[in-house]
């Protein structure tokens, strides 16, 4: 209930989003009319259409992104023919007479009595195509609430939960504007009493109407008014989210969360993922982290779920949660390119070193993000080079994920030698009292030899040396078109559809583009020929990008500058100072990390070879 109250309340925000400017002029085109009869049914169907598209693109692929292209250009022809209808009434009459000789002929075989419900029935029925029409130009901007539903959309797959959510979304943008459209009715209905002013009324919402097809078609929406949309209303978003999350214990496997649980985005067993909630920084941050172990005893907040459904299992055969009956039990929720799992491993491998022989058995459990994160070499590999000894699920379709309802990376949950859980962490940091929790759990299960002291991990390097994040002020962010914010190249991201872009030329901060001719993808771009580019304009000491080599694993060269020079020490572990580096294979790459003052800068990468796969930047 409360996950449908945040999609609600996150709707009602839109109205404050410069994203909705394009779609007002045709709300407010029915002002003046009966509310019931007009605006609700447009409304309706604006809800409605909205709901069902966004729950077929969430889930379907391509294909739902191409149809729906072909519906928005055929809703724009039906927007701009109603706009010339307002704007010129001998037009109107002539291209509506035929309609209107038809509608005589059929209202002469009606009985009298029902004249007046019949009209009454066909305003609404127009209004409601109307409506249709709206909801599939309507692109709102992807705050922190609607980036969570589409995110739980796609992972979960459809389902009518995931479609009430949606609609819960769309039915709070629907009150905002249907409150705005009757306060427009009321100055409307005050200026129809010239008969000069209304003419002139109706014509300028002609006027406005063919500017916001224009504007759609033009990618206005989803460009220059997303970008600004991200001052408007994630803040207020994320307000509600932490306002509303729920954080008592929940009885079963799941675990109290953070804003949003991916147990109630699909019929309890689902899960939301989110790699920015991890970061403390961005627009979507939500993390929940437990408070640090009292003295009295850590509370019951559920049962080892089983462990089945791994496709495989890494430097262990098989465990089962009765194998494990008599242990304290970590489990790591991880996934090899998330760079807030990179920067938490040191913790979990020196847990495991200095308690496996006091009964701590710790269990990775590999869910990926990407697809290149589903390859079983890939994640071999990965623990093999990040020194990885302890038993690893590879949790491909995420069974464990689900049998826990977990919703982050990294998450720790803690099992004590009854098969319970006590304990859990979302995100970085708060290691001492993570620490603190296991060293209880050890004691409850018999052990008095249990160490006080806690680990550090001052001493990592590389990509798993701990962020500095009070220095942060650029957010995770994802290059193919189903989660991209921010980008700033003049033209916009083509769906699944190769094209020529031009780099920003000058990016404010969090801006990024491309240059050369790219392939946008749902969750990746790939250089489709010759030579290209990404610049991103960042604040922080560090920067990662997420990247792989050509399709055939050709490896793929490049060349890095930091406001146009070369990187010298700011280098990072994969660059050389020279900037020039290598990518070798499909992991996240350090690429910046500064050794002075951190300000704004512009960061650029130059591929000088075709086929390089581009996935998402973080930063620390």
């Amino acid at each position: 209930m409360l996950l449908i109250l945040l999609s609600y309340l996150g709707g009602a925000l839109t109205i404050l989003s410069p994203c909705i400017l394009p779609v007002l002029p045709f709300v407010f085109a029915r002002t003046g009319q009966p509310f019931v009869r007009s605006g609700l049914p447009l409304l309706a169907g604006m809800a409605l259409t909205f709901a069902l598209v966004a729950t077929l693109a969430a889930v379907g692929g391509g294909w739902v992104v191409q149809a729906n292209q072909y519906g928005r250009w055929l809703a724009m022809a039906l927007m701009a023919f109603f706009a010339l209808t307002l704007m010129l009434p001998h037009l109107a009459d002539r291209l509506t007479k035929p309609l209107v000789a038809l509608g005589d002929r059929l209202s002469s075989k009606a009985q009298a009595a029902d004249g007046a419900a019949d009209s009454a029935w066909s305003g609404a029925r127009s209004s409601f195509l109307l409506g249709i029409a709206t909801g599939l130009l309507w692109a709102p901007c992807a705050g922190p609430v609607l980036g969570l539903l589409l995110t739980g959309a796609a992972l979960n797959g459809a389902s009518a939960q995931t479609t009430l959510l949606l609609l819960a979304y769309a039915a709070g943008a629907a009150t905002s504007l249907a409150l705005a459209l009757l306060i427009g009715g009321r100055v409307f209905n005050t200026m129809k009493r010239s008969l000069a002013a209304g003419e002139w009324l109706r014509r300028g919402l002609g006027v406005a109407m063919l500017g916001g097809v224009a504007a759609i078609a033009s990618g206005l929406d989803t460009g220059l008014l997303t970008r600004v949309s991200t001052v408007a209303t994630s803040g207020l978003e994320q307000k509600l989210i932490d306002t509303l999350s729920p954080r008592e214990p929940r009885g079963g496997a799941m675990m109290a969360g953070g804003a949003m649980r991916g147990g109630d985005a699909a019929n309890g067993s689902g899960a939301m993922m989110s790699r920015t909630a991890m970061s403390g920084n961005g627009p979507a941050m939500m993390a929940m982290h437990a408070a640090a172990p009292a003295e009295d005893t850590l509370p019951v907040e559920g049962k080892l779920p089983p462990l089945t459904g791994a496709v495989d299992w890494l430097n262990s055969a098989p465990l089962t949660a009765a194998q494990l009956k008599g242990k304290v039990v970590l489990v790591d929720f991880w996934t090899y390119s998330c760079i807030n799992c990179l920067r938490s491993m040191p913790y979990v491998k020196a847990w495991a070193e200095k308690y496996r022989d006091q009964g701590l058995v710790v269990i990775g459990v590999h869910a990926p993000e990407f697809a290149f994160e589903r390859d079983i070499g890939n994640v071999r590999k990965a623990v093999k080079d990040l020194g990885i000894t302890y038993p690893v699920a590879v949790d491909n379709d995420y069974a464990i994920w689900r049998a826990f309802g977990n919703q982050y990376w990294p998450a720790h949950y803690l099992i004590d030698a009854k098969g319970q859980i006590r304990h859990h962490h979302f995100g970085e940091g708060e290691y001492a009292q993570s620490e603190q929790a296991i060293q209880q759990l050890l004691e409850e299960a018999g052990r008095k030899d249990v160490a006080n002291t806690v680990v550090s991990a001052e001493g990592a390097q590389g990509v798993q040396q701990a962020s500095d994040m009070g220095q942060v002020a650029s957010p995770e962010t994802y290059l193919g078109y189903e989660r991209a914010q921010n980008f700033a190249s003049p033209e916009t991201q083509a769906a699944d559809k190769s094209r020529s872009y031009t780099a920003p030329a000058q990016p404010a901060l969090n801006q990024w583009g491309l240059a050369g001719n790219w392939l946008s993808q749902p969750d990746q771009v790939t250089l489709s020929q010759g030579t290209g580019r990404i610049v991103y304009r960042f604040h922080a000491r560090d920067l990662h990008l997420v990247l792989g080599p050509d399709k055939n694993g050709k490896p793929v060269r490049f060349r890095v500058t930091i406001d146009g020079a070369a990187p010298g020490r700011n280098h990072g572990a994969d660059v050389a100072a020279d900037g020039s580096g290598t990518i070798n294979g499909q992991r996240l790459y350090q690429l910046v990390r500064q050794s002075g003052s951190i300000g704004d800068h512009t960061f650029n990468i130059e591929f000088l070879d075709p086929g390089v796969q581009a996935y998402a930047f973080t930063f620390g």
